[in-house]
């Protein structure tokens, strides 16, 4: 189920056994994080620096408002080709994604790997009560189930 949290669509943890994997056991808790004013340059330079391939965008008090990645910053490039702009001076806020999804930290890993296939992106921030707690990527999902092969799910 997916319900709507000022702009962002959250989706719902099922109701299931106490013995799960959940996100919150394997998100990341040390963003990076971009706001709405950095350059798609600053953007892009971190993500290459970090070998990241995105991250939340939040306004000054800390509040989601969007996510950026290497996609959105590709339309700038390609915008600059055409203009011969070396340089890439647009703002997040032109690029980044504002419909996001976010998921709550007691999703289990196998709803979220779910939810990957499903809407088909890279990374779902995590929400608890409204605030950004962390972010669980598909590379994170993929690098914790063979850990877990003598786990019983």
């Amino acid at each position: 189920m997916v319900k709507s949290f000022q702009g962002v669509r959250m989706v719902e943890p099922k109701k299931t056994q106490t013995n799960q994997i959940l996100v919150q056991d394997h998100m990341s808790t040390n963003l990076v994080t971009f706001h709405s004013d950095d350059t798609i340059d600053q953007v892009m330079e971190i993500l290459t620096k970090r070998k990241i391939s995105g991250g939340p965008v939040v306004d000054s008090s800390g509040a989601l408002i969007g996510i950026i990645s290497e996609v959105d910053c590709l339309r700038e490039i390609i915008k600059g080709k055409y203009t011969n702009t070396p340089k890439f001076p647009a703002k997040v806020k032109e690029h980044m994604s504002t419909d996001v999804i976010t998921i709550p930290p007691d999703l289990s890993l196998f709803d979220v790997a779910g939810k990957f296939l499903e809407h088909k992106i890279r990374r779902f921030p995590v929400l608890k009560n409204g605030r950004l707690v962390g972010q669980i990527s598909l590379s994170d999902v993929i690098r914790a189930f063979p850990k877990l092969k003598h786990t019983t799910w």
